[in-house]
């Protein structure tokens, strides 16, 4: 179900529906142009996989893959996952994340990581059926928290 973009059109799809999202939750929405040429850049530089899913495409996943730093091992880290308003409660998020979870063992991931906001519940339900946990050390710590600083 899942496809990897490559081409301009996909990246192109996949700028818009990052845009979408951000506008759904009242985030700053990029050019759409500019992400195409971003998305594909980041492609490019080898540690960014875009997925999308649906033709037209109406979810979006961009996972960027790091070296760990306790271990020579490879994380991934879900820095977007999207599935359009109209395609919701269809069963599509669950398929899609499961092919994305796919994808990052593929890639040679052994750990994933993500985030999203506390509201988001739609979001958390999805992570948490999965076996995602909002603690540290893998479930048996205490509850992470995200900060982030623009610098």
């Amino acid at each position: 179900m899942a496809r990897l973009a490559g081409t301009g059109d996909e990246f192109r799809s996949a700028a818009v529906l990052f845009a979408d999202f951000n506008r759904e939750y009242d985030d700053p929405v990029p050019d759409v142009d500019v992400m195409t040429g971003h998305l594909a850049r980041l492609v490019d530089g080898g540690d960014t996989s875009v997925l999308l899913a649906g033709d037209p495409a109406v979810a979006l996943a961009i996972v960027r893959f790091r070296t760990a730093t306790w271990a020579d091992e490879t994380e991934a880290y879900v820095a977007e996952l999207y599935v359009a308003p109209d395609s919701r409660n269809q069963g599509l998020g669950r398929r899609f994340l499961t092919d994305v979870l796919d994808h990052c063992r593929t890639r040679g991931a052994t750990y994933v990581d993500l985030n999203t906001s506390e509201d988001d519940e739609a979001a958390r339900h999805l992570y948490e059926s999965f076996g995602f946990d909002c603690h540290e050390g893998r479930g048996e710590g205490p509850l992470a928290i995200y900060y982030e600083k623009q610098l």
